[in-house]
Parts: structure tokens; C-alpha cells; sequence
């Protein structure tokens, strides 16, 4: 569906006229021309962007553009230098493409890890570069949060509670709610690694006390204990929640602090298998008395650190039910999944009301590093130093969010449809080809292909690879199928999902006669 809009409608024309004036004043620039700017439509993503893109499609895996003959080398760690690969990093990218430095087109299969939703050079990021011509200045900080940020705290939370736009009445009502499962608060960071954090510390803060004066913890002197997904050996390396310390524990990592955390009585993490209802039951039944207490439940809907793997609706419901039974807080980690969804937050697919929810990555559209967690009334205990970052409040950031989430609106029912055909043709690869291919998992966009063999997942990889696929293989996670994990572009339309199942198609049938 084709959105046209200029800044005025989308953070309102007396606030733009006021930042004219404000830059007229500042710089002495014609007041006219600054209002002009600021009411100048702007084509979301136009038809000839559209043609150029299929266009391009038959040439993918092909040199179009002069190779970088001499690029720096770089002074990162060893780890980084050993999985970097320079020929595909980027020098240009257009929508759904990347030129690589040795000239080759990519088509970004997995939406630059993830976090390009809309591609490269969205058209409609056009109005943060009339932002900046206004001079709407991007630095600010938490005790001068902008209208631009402002407002978007109000979007987020009128989208997590599926409210229209423009219903300003029950949008009023939603943010004084003290009830739970109405998410009303907003707390603007940087990454998702801070999103997710702050919902850890929200969590521990019933048990810990925060700061001197922070209030007597309901549950000081029991032992909090965070459940995650686990892996299907009852590990913990399925799940994903960030590289602060905690996250990277409640996956596996630090497993000697871990251990520690949990003899000295200050941290438990319990994992609980994917879709696993006897797990689930106990970690209920264990940790609801005596010493160990539930200070929360964190799940991604779409583990895409664990071979894209999809919870149930029925499992995620009987999380919410029992957490709901115990007055336990649920944080349902979007990060992956905000934005991929046609209601923007995939829970809301689910009919659950958790008490936070992480976003980031996708919602700026890869213009700026911004995460916002939005969460409950009554989890609203935070002193003000409790989570923040000196960035988190960026006005541009808050504005390429609301552009990413007009357009995501407006074409939901598209993208739906074009997710739901890409899952589908992948299922039947999956029916084609079973000596190879064991399932698919995931959801529409956000799909992966597991495999038998890890040798057979590493030649279908590498065949899209060379071809100028940019796909990827899941193969270290323990016990987990090898997994070739996709992320299509929202922007991608029929033609681009054609491409990519006859690319697979070939490298499977190649795969047979090998």
C-alpha cells in the first residue's frame, strides 16, 4: 500500500512550525522555505524503486561495480578477524541488495543479521535527512527527551495494546491504567542488549534492592529465579538475550559465576526446553516455595539463535497462564521478532499480555542503535539512573522508528501474505526434498531450513553463498539440527521470494546429483 507522508503528519505541523521558527532564529533561514520542507511528502517506497529492485534480480551473484582493491585491515580481536569476510562487507546498498568490496550484488537474505527490515536507502528515511535540515538536533538527553521521543513512547504503546491510530481516547485511557497486561510505560536505550537488561533488573529489583533508597524488596532474602528457554538437552544455550553478563549467563556462558550466583543464594537461572509442558510445569511447581522464588519468565517467540526455532501458541499461552497464577512477571524478548510481525510486536499474534516486552534492531530500520522495553504500570520501580544511557533518547532515532512503523502498518496485510507465501513454498522444499531437508522452522519471514547432515547444510550454504545469496548456518548450538536461517526483507516482494526458492531448489537438486 503506497504511504506518502511529510514530517508535519507524522509528529504534527505545530510542532515542526515551531521547530522552523526556533532554526529561522538560530540561522537566519527563509521561514518559508523551513515550513515547505517540513509539509514535503515523501513517497515511502515508490513504484520505480520497486521496478529497479526486481530488475536486479537476474544479476545478483554477478561483479557489477569496480572491486576495492586495498582495504584497511582493520585492529579488531582475533575472534572478529577470524569471521570477517571482506569481499561481501558493504561499499553501497539499495533495498533489498549490498555491493560487497570485491563488486559483487548480494541480496541480504537475512536483512543485514537482522536488522534492516526495509533494506538499504529506505525512500522513506528521507524525512530524517528533512529532519536534520531543520535542524532538529539528534543529541539530547533523559532529562530533555524530545517530542519526537515523546511521541514515540505513546506509538509504542498504542501498538502494544492494538489500539487504531488516531484514537487518542483510549490511547489517553491505555497510559493511565494501573491494570496488568496494559503496557504503558517506555523506556528509551540504546541496544537490545540494555532492552533486555533493564528487564532482568526490573526482575531481580523485587529481591534486591537497587539502590539505598529504593523500596523493601517484596522478596528479600529468597533466592530470585530467572526461567529462559533452554536447549533440547535441558541446557541453556538456546536462548538470546543479549552480552550484558547476566544474559550471556542465562545462555550457558560464565558458568563458574553462574554457579556461584546460585550456591551463595544471590541467582538461579532454570531453562525449560522448547515447547516442553512438563518442564514447564515443574519449574512452576519448584520454584513458586521455600527458599527459590520465580522473579520472572523470559522467552523469544522465534529463537533465531536456536535454528529459528517457533514456541507454540499453546505453549506461550500455558506460560502466561501460570505466570499469571503465580504473579510472576513475563518479558517476551522481541528484539528478534518487533517489527516482522504484522502487528509490529508478534505476542500480540499470540493473545498474551506479558509484563515487558525488549524492542530494537528492526523498528529504527538500521539508521541508528535504539531498544526500548514497554512494560507494565506496576513494574515501573526504577529510579531514574536505574537503566539509561546517555544516547537513548536520540530524536532521529525516535523518528526513523515512526517511519519504520507508518509504512509496517499501512502494508501489513501484504507482507503477511508475502511471508505466508515464502513459508509455504519452504515447506515444500522441505516435501521435495527429504533425504536432505528434516523441517522448517520459524515464522513467514523469519524461517529456517534444518537439515539432516551438517555436510549437506554447508554445500546448500555455500552454493547460495557463491551464487550472492547472504545466508547463513546454525551448526554450533548443541543439539540443534543444522539450520540454515533466513530473514527476508519485508520490502521483498513475489518476485524477490521466486528468486530465492529457485536459487534453493537448484542448490538442493545439485546437492541430490552430488
Amino acid at each position: 500500500m503506497p504511504v506518502r507522508l511529510s514530517l508535519a503528519d507524522i509528529v504534527g505541523a505545530e510542532y515542526v512550525d515551531a521547530v522552523a521558527a526556533a532554526r529561522g532564529a538560530l540561522t537566519g533561514d527563509d521561514l518559508r522555505e523551513l515550513r515547505r520542507l517540513a509539509r514535503e511528502k515523501v513517497d515511502f517506497l515508490p513504484a520505480d524503486f520497486q521496478k529497479a529492485q526486481v530488475a536486479l534480480l537476474p544479476r545478483i551473484g554477478e561483479r557489477i561495480a569496480p572491486p576495492l582493491d586495498h582495504s584497511s585491515v582493520g585492529a579488531s580481536t582475533a575472534a572478529f578477524n577470524a569471521a570477517t569476510h571482506t569481499a561481501m562487507a558493504p561499499l553501497a546498498g539499495c533495498g533489498c541488495y549490498r555491493i560487497g568490496e570485491e563488486g559483487r550484488l548480494y541480496f541480504i537474505l537475512k536483512s543485514e543479521h537482522y536488522h534492516a527490515p526495509l533494506g538499504h536507502s529506505f525512500p522513506g528515511y528521507r524525512l530524517l535527512e528533512h529532519a536534520r535540515r531543520l535542524g532538529i538536533p539528534n543529541a539530547t538527553h533523559n532529562n530533555t527527551r524530545g517530542h519526537i521521543t515523546r511521541l514515540l513512547e505513546t506509538e509504542l504503546v498504542r501498538a502494544a495494546n492494538g489500539l487504531p491510530q488516531g484514537d487518542d481516547t483510549a490511547l489517553a485511557k491505555a497510559i493511565r491504567s494501573r491494570r496488568p497486561g496494559v503496557l504503558n510505560r517506555v523506556l528509551n536505550l540504546e541496544t537490545g542488549s540494555l532492552a533486555a537488561e533493564a528487564g532482568i533488573k526490573v526482575m531481580l529489583a523485587r529481591f534486591h534492592r537497587m539502590q539505598h533508597d529504593s523500596p523493601e524488596p517484596q522478596q528479600r532474602g529468597a533466592t530470585p529465579v530467572i526461567v529462559v528457554i533452554g536447549d533440547d538437552a535441558g541446557g541453556l544455550q538456546a536462548n538470546y538475550h543479549g552480552t550484558t553478563i547476566v544474559a550471556q549467563a542465562m545462555r550457558g556462558m560464565w558458568n563458574d559465576l553462574r554457579v556461584k550466583l546460585d550456591d551463595g543464594g544471590f541467582l538461579k537461572i532454570a531453562p525449560v526446553r522448547p515447547n516442553n509442558f512438563d518442564d514447564l510445569k515443574a519449574v512452576f511447581t519448584r520454584y513458586t516455595r521455600g527458599k527459590h522464588r520465580l522473579a520472572g519468565f523470559i522467552y523469544e517467540i522465534v529463537l533465531m539463535n536456536y535454528g529459528g526455532r517457533l514456541l507454540s501458541r499453546k505453549f506461550v499461552r500455558r506460560i502466561h497462564e501460570l505466570a499469571r497464577k503465580h504473579s510472576v512477571p513475563t518479558m517476551v524478548d522481541e528484539i528478534q521478532t518487533g517489527l516482522w510481525s504484522p502487528e509490529l510486536y508478534m505476542f500480540r499474534e499470540y493473545g498474551v499480555r506479558p509484563a515487558m516486552v525488549a524492542v530494537g534492531k528492526g523498528f529504527p530500520g538500521g539508521e541508528y542503535p535504539a531498544s526500548r522495553i514497554v512494560f507494565e504500570a506496576r513494574m515501573d520501580t526504577m529510579p531514574q539512573f536505574g537503566a539509561l544511557v546517555t544516547n537513548g533518547q536520540e530524536e532521529l532515532a525516535s523518528l526513523a522508528y515512526l517511519v519504520t512503523m507508518r509504512w509496517s502498518e499501512a502494508n501489513a496485510a501484504v507482507t503477511r501474505e508475502i511471508g505466508e507465501h515464502y513459508e509455504s513454498h519452504l515447506r515444500r522444499l522441505v516435501e521435495k526434498y527429504p533425504q536432505h531437508l528434516a523441517t522448517i522452522e520459524g515464522c513467514r519471514h523469519l524461517a529456517s531450513l534444518y537439515f539432516h547432515e551438517l555436510d549437506a547444510a554447508r554445500a546448500f550454504v555455500k552454493r547460495l553463498t557463491d551464487g550472492g545469496l547472504d545466508i547463513s548456518i546454525q551448526a554450533y548450538k548443541a543439539n540443534c539440527p543444522p539450520a540454515a536461517l533466513t530473514k527476508l526483507p519485508l520490502i521483498a516482494g513475489y518476485e524477490a521470494v521466486s528468486m530465492v526458492i529457485a536459487r534453493m531448489n537448484d542448490a538442493l537438486m545439485k546437492l541430490n546429483r552430488a
